[in-house]
């Protein structure tokens, strides 16, 4: 099995304000409607079989969920579909708040 790469919040937060990364948030509807990370992408896990295909392929993917656990699922769900995303940030959008980085309402 390949291996999961694992960002902090601060390496993203580096990364997404020079544009070298694309920062996807995997959370359902609801959970972006409160909350999400200025400039991430939003596709649900629960719908991303059918979107991953268009994810922008310019810049490497990062997927965020809450905690971590459903972005290493969006992970291996990119991978059974031969999509080569490899990349998440971890623990989530409770991490990213933990070091006091920005959110958006």
């Amino acid at each position: 099995m390949a291996v999961i790469r694992t960002m902090t919040p601060n390496e993203v937060r580096d990364l997404l304000a020079h544009g070298a990364i694309t920062l996807v948030d995997v959370r359902e509807d609801e959970e972006w409607a409160r909350e999400r990370i200025p400039g991430a992408l939003h596709h649900p896990l629960s719908r991303l079989h059918a979107t991953a295909a268009s994810l922008p392929e310019q810049t490497p993917v990062v997927f965020h969920c809450l905690a971590g656990r459903r972005s290493a699922q969006a992970v291996a769900l990119c991978r059974s579909l031969g999509l080569g995303h490899d990349t998440h940030m971890a623990g989530g959008l409770s991490a990213w708040k933990a070091q006091g980085l920005p959110v958006s309402r």
